[in-house]
Protein backbone atom coordinates (compact mmCIF):
# COMPACT_ATOMS: atom_id res chain seq x y z
CA UNK A 1 0.00 0.00 0.00
CA UNK A 2 1.44 3.73 -0.70
CA UNK A 3 2.00 5.84 1.83
CA UNK A 4 2.42 9.59 1.88
CA UNK A 5 5.61 10.83 2.35
CA UNK A 6 3.94 13.97 4.68
CA UNK A 7 2.41 11.58 7.63
CA UNK A 8 2.69 8.66 9.34
CA UNK A 9 1.15 5.00 9.95
CA UNK A 10 -2.38 4.75 10.01
CA UNK A 11 -4.60 2.79 12.07
CA UNK A 12 -5.31 0.95 9.24
CA UNK A 13 -1.61 0.30 8.67
CA UNK A 14 -1.37 -0.56 12.15
CA UNK A 15 -3.23 -3.45 11.76
CA UNK A 16 -2.39 -4.82 8.51
CA UNK A 17 1.18 -4.88 10.05
CA UNK A 18 0.27 -6.87 12.99
CA UNK A 19 -1.77 -9.55 11.11
CA UNK A 20 -0.11 -13.00 10.78
CA UNK A 21 1.63 -13.95 7.55
CA UNK A 22 -0.38 -16.34 5.72
CA UNK A 23 0.43 -20.01 7.00
CA UNK A 24 2.41 -18.71 10.90
CA UNK A 25 1.52 -20.47 14.18
CA UNK A 26 -0.23 -18.09 16.24
CA UNK A 27 1.24 -17.75 19.70
CA UNK A 28 -0.35 -20.02 22.34
CA UNK A 29 0.42 -20.41 26.09
CA UNK A 30 2.30 -23.20 26.98
CA UNK A 31 0.26 -24.02 29.93
CA UNK A 32 -2.50 -23.67 28.05
CA UNK A 33 -1.77 -26.70 25.41
CA UNK A 34 -0.77 -28.62 28.58
CA UNK A 35 -4.18 -28.49 29.99
CA UNK A 36 -5.96 -29.02 26.72
CA UNK A 37 -3.93 -32.04 26.25
CA UNK A 38 -5.70 -33.85 29.73
CA UNK A 39 -3.04 -36.45 31.17
CA UNK A 40 -0.86 -36.59 28.51
CA UNK A 41 0.26 -33.03 28.95
CA UNK A 42 0.57 -33.22 32.41
CA UNK A 43 2.73 -35.95 31.94
CA UNK A 44 4.88 -34.34 28.99
CA UNK A 45 4.90 -31.15 31.65
CA UNK A 46 6.42 -32.72 34.30
CA UNK A 47 9.20 -34.68 32.43
CA UNK A 48 10.00 -31.68 30.38
CA UNK A 49 10.10 -29.26 34.23
CA UNK A 50 12.34 -33.04 35.52
CA UNK A 51 14.86 -32.05 32.01
CA UNK A 52 14.96 -28.73 32.21
CA UNK A 53 15.88 -28.72 36.27
CA UNK A 54 12.73 -27.28 37.73
CA UNK A 55 12.46 -30.27 40.71
CA UNK A 56 10.52 -27.85 43.02
CA UNK A 57 9.54 -30.41 46.27
CA UNK A 58 10.42 -33.93 44.87
CA UNK A 59 13.94 -34.54 46.17
CA UNK A 60 12.82 -33.76 50.03
CA UNK A 61 9.37 -35.31 49.45
CA UNK A 62 11.38 -38.66 48.55
CA UNK A 63 14.29 -37.77 50.72
CA UNK A 64 11.38 -38.48 53.46
CA UNK A 65 9.55 -41.44 52.00
CA UNK A 66 13.42 -42.76 51.89
CA UNK A 67 13.96 -42.31 55.42
CA UNK A 68 10.51 -43.00 57.30
CA UNK A 69 11.32 -46.17 55.21
CA UNK A 70 14.76 -47.15 56.31
CA UNK A 71 13.61 -46.28 59.73
CA UNK A 72 10.43 -48.31 59.46
CA UNK A 73 12.12 -51.30 58.35
CA UNK A 74 14.55 -51.23 60.73
CA UNK A 75 12.45 -50.37 63.81
CA UNK A 76 8.44 -50.02 64.08
CA UNK A 77 8.77 -47.70 66.72
CA UNK A 78 9.81 -44.93 64.69
CA UNK A 79 6.11 -45.10 62.22
CA UNK A 80 4.68 -45.86 65.75
CA UNK A 81 1.59 -42.84 66.04
CA UNK A 82 3.51 -41.47 69.47
CA UNK A 83 6.95 -40.88 68.12
CA UNK A 84 5.19 -39.46 64.99
CA UNK A 85 3.37 -37.33 67.52
CA UNK A 86 6.34 -36.45 69.58
CA UNK A 87 8.19 -35.67 66.60
CA UNK A 88 5.76 -32.89 65.20
CA UNK A 89 6.01 -31.37 68.20
CA UNK A 90 10.07 -31.42 68.52
CA UNK A 91 10.38 -29.74 65.03
CA UNK A 92 8.30 -26.92 65.89
CA UNK A 93 10.87 -24.90 67.58
CA UNK A 94 13.61 -25.11 64.82
CA UNK A 95 10.94 -24.82 61.88
CA UNK A 96 9.87 -21.60 63.34
CA UNK A 97 13.50 -19.98 63.44
CA UNK A 98 13.81 -21.63 59.83
CA UNK A 99 10.91 -20.26 58.77
CA UNK A 100 12.79 -17.00 58.78
CA UNK A 101 16.46 -18.62 57.63
CA UNK A 102 13.81 -18.98 54.40
CA UNK A 103 13.07 -15.28 53.93
CA UNK A 104 16.97 -14.58 53.79
CA UNK A 105 18.06 -16.63 52.05
CA UNK A 106 15.32 -15.22 49.47
CA UNK A 107 17.38 -12.42 49.09
CA UNK A 108 19.92 -14.79 48.47
CA UNK A 109 22.51 -13.94 52.19
CA UNK A 110 22.28 -15.63 55.15
CA UNK A 111 21.84 -14.84 58.66
CA UNK A 112 24.28 -16.46 61.33
CA UNK A 113 22.71 -14.81 64.39
CA UNK A 114 19.21 -16.75 64.83
CA UNK A 115 20.75 -19.20 66.94
CA UNK A 116 21.35 -16.90 69.72
CA UNK A 117 19.26 -14.40 69.21
CA UNK A 118 16.40 -16.88 70.11
CA UNK A 119 18.26 -17.76 73.19
CA UNK A 120 18.52 -14.07 73.77
CA UNK A 121 14.94 -13.59 73.82
CA UNK A 122 14.26 -17.06 75.86
CA UNK A 123 15.98 -15.74 78.46
CA UNK A 124 14.29 -12.15 78.30
CA UNK A 125 11.06 -13.63 78.36
CA UNK A 126 12.44 -15.97 81.61
CA UNK A 127 13.92 -13.45 83.31
CA UNK A 128 11.20 -10.88 83.16
CA UNK A 129 8.35 -13.22 83.92
CA UNK A 130 9.95 -15.70 86.21
CA UNK A 131 12.57 -13.34 87.94
CA UNK A 132 10.82 -10.19 88.40
CA UNK A 133 7.37 -10.80 88.13
CA UNK A 134 5.92 -9.28 84.94
CA UNK A 135 2.79 -10.31 83.25
CA UNK A 136 3.54 -13.38 81.19
CA UNK A 137 1.90 -11.93 78.08
CA UNK A 138 3.80 -8.98 78.18
CA UNK A 139 6.86 -10.67 78.82
CA UNK A 140 6.11 -12.83 75.83
CA UNK A 141 5.55 -9.41 73.30
CA UNK A 142 8.62 -7.88 74.78
CA UNK A 143 10.88 -11.09 74.01
CA UNK A 144 9.16 -11.25 70.35
CA UNK A 145 9.63 -7.44 69.81
CA UNK A 146 13.32 -7.87 70.97
CA UNK A 147 13.95 -10.27 68.44
CA UNK A 148 12.12 -8.10 65.94
CA UNK A 149 14.17 -5.24 67.05
CA UNK A 150 17.89 -7.05 66.69
CA UNK A 151 16.59 -8.43 62.91
CA UNK A 152 16.67 -4.53 62.07
CA UNK A 153 19.64 -3.96 63.85
CA UNK A 154 21.24 -6.38 61.47
CA UNK A 155 19.24 -5.31 58.15
CA UNK A 156 20.35 -1.40 58.84
CA UNK A 157 23.98 -2.44 59.25
CA UNK A 158 23.14 -4.63 55.58
CA UNK A 159 20.80 -2.63 54.18
CA UNK A 160 22.10 0.79 55.33
CA UNK A 161 25.74 0.70 55.92
CA UNK A 162 27.01 -1.99 53.29
CA UNK A 163 28.17 -4.45 55.72
CA UNK A 164 28.01 -7.90 54.07
CA UNK A 165 25.11 -9.94 55.86
CA UNK A 166 27.60 -12.78 56.82
CA UNK A 167 29.84 -10.20 58.56
CA UNK A 168 27.00 -8.53 60.44
CA UNK A 169 25.55 -11.23 61.27
CA UNK A 170 28.34 -13.79 62.49
CA UNK A 171 29.18 -10.44 65.03
CA UNK A 172 25.71 -10.08 66.01
CA UNK A 173 25.97 -14.26 67.13
CA UNK A 174 28.42 -13.56 69.26
CA UNK A 175 27.53 -10.05 70.63
CA UNK A 176 23.45 -11.52 71.15
CA UNK A 177 24.81 -14.80 73.21
CA UNK A 178 26.83 -12.16 74.90
CA UNK A 179 23.69 -10.18 76.06
CA UNK A 180 22.02 -13.64 76.59
CA UNK A 181 24.55 -14.56 79.39
CA UNK A 182 24.34 -10.83 80.64
CA UNK A 183 20.37 -11.36 81.11
CA UNK A 184 20.57 -14.63 82.77
CA UNK A 185 22.98 -13.56 85.17
CA UNK A 186 24.97 -15.21 87.92
CA UNK A 187 22.35 -18.24 88.11
CA UNK A 188 22.89 -19.07 83.68
CA UNK A 189 19.76 -20.80 84.05
CA UNK A 190 15.94 -19.81 85.05
CA UNK A 191 13.47 -22.45 85.17
CA UNK A 192 10.11 -21.81 83.91
CA UNK A 193 7.53 -23.63 85.85
CA UNK A 194 4.74 -26.31 84.03
CA UNK A 195 1.98 -23.83 84.31
CA UNK A 196 3.48 -20.62 82.41
CA UNK A 197 2.03 -19.53 79.02
CA UNK A 198 5.38 -20.77 77.16
CA UNK A 199 5.21 -24.37 78.80
CA UNK A 200 1.42 -24.68 77.87
CA UNK A 201 2.16 -23.42 74.36
CA UNK A 202 4.53 -26.36 73.60
CA UNK A 203 2.96 -28.83 75.75
CA UNK A 204 -0.59 -28.36 75.12
CA UNK A 205 -2.66 -31.19 73.14
CA UNK A 206 -6.22 -31.27 72.00
CA UNK A 207 -7.02 -34.50 73.10
CA UNK A 208 -10.36 -34.76 71.38
CA UNK A 209 -10.36 -36.35 68.27
CA UNK A 210 -12.88 -33.99 66.51
CA UNK A 211 -9.79 -31.19 67.32
CA UNK A 212 -7.32 -32.77 64.26
CA UNK A 213 -9.83 -33.57 62.03
CA UNK A 214 -11.78 -30.43 62.02
CA UNK A 215 -8.09 -28.49 61.38
CA UNK A 216 -7.83 -30.79 59.04
CA UNK A 217 -11.20 -30.28 57.57
CA UNK A 218 -10.80 -25.92 57.38
CA UNK A 219 -7.59 -26.43 56.04
CA UNK A 220 -8.35 -28.48 53.16
CA UNK A 221 -11.54 -26.34 52.76
CA UNK A 222 -9.23 -22.99 52.71
CA UNK A 223 -6.84 -24.68 49.78
CA UNK A 224 -9.95 -25.48 47.62
CA UNK A 225 -11.60 -21.84 48.35
CA UNK A 226 -8.57 -20.54 47.59
CA UNK A 227 -7.82 -22.70 44.57
CA UNK A 228 -11.05 -21.32 43.12
CA UNK A 229 -11.04 -17.92 43.79
CA UNK A 230 -7.52 -17.85 42.18
CA UNK A 231 -8.84 -19.52 39.16
CA UNK A 232 -11.52 -17.12 38.72
CA UNK A 233 -9.53 -13.91 38.99
CA UNK A 234 -6.37 -15.62 36.47
CA UNK A 235 -9.95 -16.18 34.24
CA UNK A 236 -11.68 -12.67 34.44
CA UNK A 237 -7.80 -11.42 33.90
CA UNK A 238 -7.57 -14.36 30.78
CA UNK A 239 -4.66 -15.49 31.68
CA UNK A 240 -3.87 -19.15 32.13
CA UNK A 241 -5.93 -20.60 35.28
CA UNK A 242 -6.03 -23.98 36.43
CA UNK A 243 -9.49 -26.34 35.18
CA UNK A 244 -11.79 -27.03 38.35
CA UNK A 245 -10.68 -31.10 37.67
CA UNK A 246 -7.54 -30.06 38.48
CA UNK A 247 -8.33 -27.97 41.28
CA UNK A 248 -10.40 -31.06 42.56
CA UNK A 249 -7.58 -33.26 42.20
CA UNK A 250 -4.71 -31.13 43.96
CA UNK A 251 -7.54 -30.83 47.09
CA UNK A 252 -8.23 -34.65 47.29
CA UNK A 253 -4.66 -35.59 47.66
CA UNK A 254 -3.88 -32.54 50.46
CA UNK A 255 -7.24 -33.83 52.00
CA UNK A 256 -5.96 -37.44 52.00
CA UNK A 257 -2.46 -36.44 53.56
CA UNK A 258 -4.45 -33.92 55.94
CA UNK A 259 -6.81 -36.31 57.27
CA UNK A 260 -3.91 -39.15 57.40
CA UNK A 261 -2.21 -37.08 59.70
CA UNK A 262 -4.96 -36.08 61.88
CA UNK A 263 -5.83 -39.90 62.02
CA UNK A 264 -2.09 -40.46 63.46
CA UNK A 265 -2.28 -37.86 65.95
CA UNK A 266 -5.63 -39.11 67.32
CA UNK A 267 -4.09 -42.70 67.81
CA UNK A 268 -1.49 -41.23 70.53
CA UNK A 269 -3.32 -38.18 72.39
CA UNK A 270 -4.24 -35.73 69.93
CA UNK A 271 -3.49 -32.50 68.12
CA UNK A 272 -0.28 -30.50 69.29
CA UNK A 273 -0.94 -26.83 70.01
CA UNK A 274 2.61 -26.14 68.89
CA UNK A 275 2.02 -28.15 65.77
CA UNK A 276 -0.96 -26.29 65.22
CA UNK A 277 0.55 -22.67 65.65
CA UNK A 278 2.92 -23.76 63.74
CA UNK A 279 0.92 -24.85 59.88
CA UNK A 280 -1.22 -21.27 61.09
CA UNK A 281 2.22 -18.99 60.51
CA UNK A 282 3.18 -20.99 57.78
CA UNK A 283 0.07 -20.58 55.98
CA UNK A 284 -0.08 -16.56 56.87
CA UNK A 285 3.78 -16.17 55.82
CA UNK A 286 2.95 -18.12 52.69
CA UNK A 287 0.05 -16.13 51.43
CA UNK A 288 2.54 -13.11 52.57
CA UNK A 289 4.70 -14.74 50.37
CA UNK A 290 2.57 -15.86 47.30
CA UNK A 291 -0.31 -13.31 47.36
CA UNK A 292 0.87 -10.01 48.24
CA UNK A 293 2.85 -7.24 46.83
CA UNK A 294 5.96 -7.33 49.85
CA UNK A 295 5.84 -11.35 48.43
CA UNK A 296 6.73 -10.26 44.88
CA UNK A 297 8.62 -7.75 46.36
CA UNK A 298 11.43 -10.31 47.95
CA UNK A 299 11.41 -12.34 44.86
CA UNK A 300 12.18 -9.56 42.64
CA UNK A 301 15.17 -8.42 45.24
CA UNK A 302 16.58 -11.62 45.48
CA UNK A 303 16.30 -13.20 41.92
CA UNK A 304 17.66 -9.64 39.87
CA UNK A 305 18.62 -6.52 42.52
CA UNK A 306 19.36 -4.34 40.20
CA UNK A 307 16.50 -5.30 38.04
CA UNK A 308 14.27 -4.92 41.23
CA UNK A 309 15.92 -1.22 41.81
CA UNK A 310 15.12 -0.22 38.41
CA UNK A 311 11.35 -1.05 38.68
CA UNK A 312 11.18 1.46 41.81
CA UNK A 313 11.32 -1.44 44.42
CA UNK A 314 12.93 0.07 47.44
CA UNK A 315 15.65 -2.58 47.78
CA UNK A 316 16.67 -0.95 51.52
CA UNK A 317 13.18 -1.49 52.96
CA UNK A 318 12.80 -5.03 51.63
CA UNK A 319 16.09 -6.12 53.04
CA UNK A 320 15.54 -4.89 56.35
CA UNK A 321 11.99 -5.80 57.11
CA UNK A 322 13.46 -9.48 55.99
CA UNK A 323 16.21 -9.38 58.72
CA UNK A 324 13.18 -7.95 60.95
CA UNK A 325 11.18 -11.09 60.05
CA UNK A 326 14.36 -13.70 60.89
CA UNK A 327 14.51 -12.23 64.02
CA UNK A 328 11.04 -12.36 64.87
CA UNK A 329 11.01 -15.71 63.77
CA UNK A 330 13.86 -16.76 65.90
CA UNK A 331 12.37 -15.14 68.80
CA UNK A 332 9.23 -17.23 68.21
CA UNK A 333 11.53 -20.54 67.53
CA UNK A 334 13.33 -19.89 71.12
CA UNK A 335 10.35 -18.86 73.05
CA UNK A 336 8.63 -22.87 71.76
CA UNK A 337 12.34 -24.49 72.82
CA UNK A 338 12.61 -22.72 76.00
CA UNK A 339 8.77 -23.94 76.64
CA UNK A 340 10.12 -27.77 75.49
CA UNK A 341 12.54 -27.80 78.47
CA UNK A 342 11.00 -25.45 80.38
CA UNK A 343 14.01 -23.30 80.95
CA UNK A 344 16.45 -20.57 79.83
CA UNK A 345 20.07 -21.15 80.03
CA UNK A 346 23.73 -20.34 78.62
CA UNK A 347 23.47 -23.00 76.23
CA UNK A 348 19.90 -21.94 74.71
CA UNK A 349 20.47 -20.85 70.86
CA UNK A 350 23.85 -23.05 71.22
CA UNK A 351 25.00 -26.41 70.17
CA UNK A 352 24.01 -27.84 66.70
CA UNK A 353 20.83 -25.16 66.57
CA UNK A 354 21.85 -23.00 63.97
CA UNK A 355 23.36 -25.66 61.72
CA UNK A 356 19.61 -27.28 61.79
CA UNK A 357 17.64 -24.22 60.82
CA UNK A 358 19.79 -23.25 57.80
CA UNK A 359 20.11 -27.23 56.59
CA UNK A 360 16.35 -26.64 56.95
CA UNK A 361 15.77 -24.34 54.85
CA UNK A 362 18.23 -25.75 52.54
CA UNK A 363 17.38 -29.48 52.67
CA UNK A 364 13.62 -28.00 52.05
CA UNK A 365 13.95 -26.81 48.62
CA UNK A 366 14.99 -23.32 49.17
CA UNK A 367 17.93 -22.07 47.23
CA UNK A 368 20.94 -20.65 48.22
CA UNK A 369 20.91 -18.24 45.50
CA UNK A 370 18.24 -16.78 46.39
CA UNK A 371 15.04 -16.15 44.32
CA UNK A 372 13.49 -19.39 44.66
CA UNK A 373 12.01 -21.37 47.74
CA UNK A 374 9.16 -21.07 49.63
CA UNK A 375 7.93 -21.09 53.75
CA UNK A 376 6.66 -24.89 53.72
CA UNK A 377 10.34 -25.78 53.41
CA UNK A 378 10.97 -25.10 56.58
CA UNK A 379 8.53 -27.77 57.23
CA UNK A 380 9.90 -30.39 55.08
CA UNK A 381 13.39 -29.37 55.80
CA UNK A 382 12.56 -29.36 59.86
CA UNK A 383 10.77 -33.16 59.13
CA UNK A 384 14.21 -34.19 57.23
CA UNK A 385 16.27 -33.44 60.20
CA UNK A 386 14.34 -34.16 62.45
CA UNK A 387 13.39 -37.79 61.28
CA UNK A 388 17.18 -38.08 61.18
CA UNK A 389 17.57 -37.69 64.52
CA UNK A 390 14.69 -39.24 65.72
CA UNK A 391 15.49 -42.61 64.29
CA UNK A 392 19.10 -42.71 65.09
CA UNK A 393 17.70 -42.17 68.37
CA UNK A 394 15.61 -44.63 68.25
CA UNK A 395 18.76 -46.58 67.03
CA UNK A 396 20.74 -45.68 69.57
CA UNK A 397 23.56 -44.18 67.50
CA UNK A 398 26.10 -41.55 68.56
CA UNK A 399 25.82 -38.20 67.89
CA UNK A 400 28.93 -38.06 65.95
CA UNK A 401 27.50 -39.85 63.58
CA UNK A 402 24.38 -38.00 63.33
CA UNK A 403 26.18 -35.11 62.95
CA UNK A 404 28.19 -36.69 59.97
CA UNK A 405 24.61 -37.88 58.25
CA UNK A 406 22.85 -34.35 58.59
CA UNK A 407 26.18 -32.45 57.33
CA UNK A 408 25.96 -35.19 54.34
CA UNK A 409 22.24 -34.83 53.50
CA UNK A 410 22.83 -30.72 54.01
CA UNK A 411 25.76 -31.00 51.04
CA UNK A 412 23.51 -33.73 48.93
CA UNK A 413 20.75 -30.61 48.93
CA UNK A 414 23.25 -28.02 47.68
CA UNK A 415 24.23 -30.37 45.23
CA UNK A 416 21.33 -30.76 43.86
CA UNK A 417 20.05 -27.22 44.06
CA UNK A 418 23.30 -26.30 41.99
CA UNK A 419 22.86 -28.33 39.46
CA UNK A 420 19.34 -27.74 39.00
CA UNK A 421 20.08 -23.99 38.47
CA UNK A 422 22.94 -25.29 36.03
CA UNK A 423 20.70 -27.15 33.99
CA UNK A 424 18.07 -24.66 34.08
CA UNK A 425 20.51 -22.01 32.76
CA UNK A 426 21.43 -24.82 30.17
CA UNK A 427 17.70 -24.92 29.24
CA UNK A 428 17.17 -21.16 29.26
CA UNK A 429 15.02 -21.18 32.33
CA UNK A 430 17.09 -19.14 34.46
Amino acid sequence: MKRDRGRGPSPADDTASQEPAPGAVPAVDARLLVREEGVKGYVDEFRRKMRSGELGSLPVVLAVIIIWTVFGSLNSTFLSAQNLSDLSQQIVGTGMIAVGIVFVLLLGEIDLSVGSVSGLCAAIFAVLNVLNGMNEWLALLVAIAGGAAVGLIHGFFFAKVGVPAFVVTLAGNLAWNGLMLQVLGTSGTVNIPGESIVSKLYSTIYHSPAAAYVTAAVGVGLFLAASLLDAQRRRAARVPFRPVGEIVLRTVVIAALAFAAAYILNQYQGLPLALLIFLILLVLLDFVLRRTTYGRRIFAVGGNIEGARRAGISVAFVRMSVFSIAGTMAAIGGIFLAGQIQSASQTSGGGNLLMNVIAAAVIGGTSLFGGRGSVWSALLGALVIGSIQSGMNIMGVSNAVQFMITGSVLLAAVVVDSLSRRTQKAAGRA
